[in-house]
């Protein structure tokens, strides 16, 4: 997996392929597939279907009577493989190079998961039913090497994870100074340090301030260096939209809320305090 990660002779492909997802004219569908609504990337969810379809069709093949019934769920991960797919491409073309690349091989091998377990199907349709039996079977061992790769990308790469959870353990309690409120542009935004936690810092046109933790919750990036856009702060890397006023993540790829910070002004120095999410918010 780590030689994987550094060739970057992957780029060329990876690249073409993020440009032919990201082009598709998803609208809202592509927070949608992201999981933006769900708090967390709907990917995992969905490929429990084709999962566990496959997974029961591997224990019915071995069991007298089994077989037909291991074919129709073979179909049904067949179909259930799809939504997955594209919730998991959507999500693959917002990656580092370094994830892309293993992405890539992810990708690969549940194509040739969903390859076997086709031909499965049309030999048990055709009458071949040991052959079905012996696709499928190289099918689901297809299926747990993509799925290793799978668990590198998110447990090893952090793709799909929160980046800003810790956030709140970092922070000191309390209110602390950023500087003189002057000292900040409209509109701008400007990076402060609390702690050892990086704070984006905007001042509006009406003269109160917002502040947001600095790195996006999406991939980390420096939101610090983004954009302010109808009172929503854009991230440079992959253009997640954070509200300025509470840190909601208003478009993806980010499917976790930015945290924010409430502000005070004293003696013209601005002061920032984490705030404390609101019992049962998202």
């Amino acid at each position: 997996m780590d030689r994987i990660e550094r060739a970057e002779m992957l780029d060329g492909v990876a690249e073409a392929l993020r440009r032919a997802v990201r082009a598709v004219p998803l609208g809202k569908g592509r927070d949608l597939l992201h999981g933006r609504w769900l708090g967390h990337p709907v990917h995992p969810v969905l490929v429990q279907v084709p999962v566990g379809a496959w997974i029961s069709a591997e224990v019915l093949d071995w069991t007298p009577g089994g077989g037909r019934a291991a074919g129709l769920l073979i179909a049904v991960g067949l179909g259930g493989a799809l939504p997955a797919a594209a919730a998991g491409l959507v999500d693959w073309a917002e990656l580092e190079p370094e994830q892309a690349r293993v992405g890539l091989l992810h990708a690969a091998l549940n194509v040739g998961a969903l390859t076997c377990y086709a031909v499965s199907l049309t030999a048990r349709l055709t009458g071949h039913p040991l052959r079905g039996r012996a696709y499928a079977l190289a099918g689901l061992c297809t299926v747990c090497a993509a799925a290793a790769a799978g668990g590198h990308l998110a447990y090893r790469q952090a793709s799909g994870a929160n980046h800003a959870d810790a956030v709140p353990r970092l922070v000191p309690p309390g209110w602390h100074s950023v500087g003189p409120v002057n000292a900040f542009p409209q509109g701008q935004p400007v990076r402060r340090m609390v702690g050892q936690v990086p704070v984006a810092v905007v001042r509006t046109a009406d003269g109160s301030c917002h502040a947001l933790a600095d790195l996006c919750s999406h991939d980390g990036g420096p939101l610090s260096e983004g954009n302010v856009v109808d009172d929503c702060l854009h991230c440079p890397w992959h253009g997640s939209a954070f509200r300025l006023a509470d840190g909601w993540n208003t478009t993806g790829p980010a499917t976790a809320p930015q945290p924010a910070f409430d502000t005070r002004t004293a003696d013209g120095e601005l002061h920032v305090r984490l705030r404390t999410p609101p019992s049962g918010s998202h």
